[in-house]
């Protein structure tokens, strides 16, 4: 079932996530996405670096392989025009504003 991912906290609006972008997410953040969970407030700095890291991985591939087709004279590799950034921006001053708060955030309930 591809059902969006809706993250809730008491302090902000509701950041909604794709299935599949709430999927990737939750993986990176090594959260269990098949039910619902949490992000504790004293758990936010570390989720954060941890999509701050697989974003930077990912943007640093993507240069990686733009790099080498040109230097192959292939045409350059097409990825996702929203990047995961772009996608995570919204979860991010979620994050910020609940670290602040000190509550945390849910999803799946």
């Amino acid at each position: 079932m591809n059902t969006p991912y809706r993250f809730k906290s008491r302090d902000t609006g509701d950041v909604v996530m794709l299935h599949h972008t709430g999927k990737r997410v939750l993986e990176i953040l090594g959260k269990d996405p098949s039910g619902p969970g949490i992000i504790l407030a004293d758990q936010i700095p570390a989720a954060a670096a941890a999509l701050h890291a697989a974003i930077e991985q990912e943007e640093a591939e993507q240069k990686r392989q733009k790099e080498e087709a040109q230097a192959n004279g292939d045409p350059p590799p097409e990825f996702e025009v929203v990047s995961l950034r772009m996608r995570c921006a919204p979860l991010f001053e979620m994050m910020e504003r609940c670290r602040q708060a000190g509550v945390e955030i849910v999803w799946g309930v």
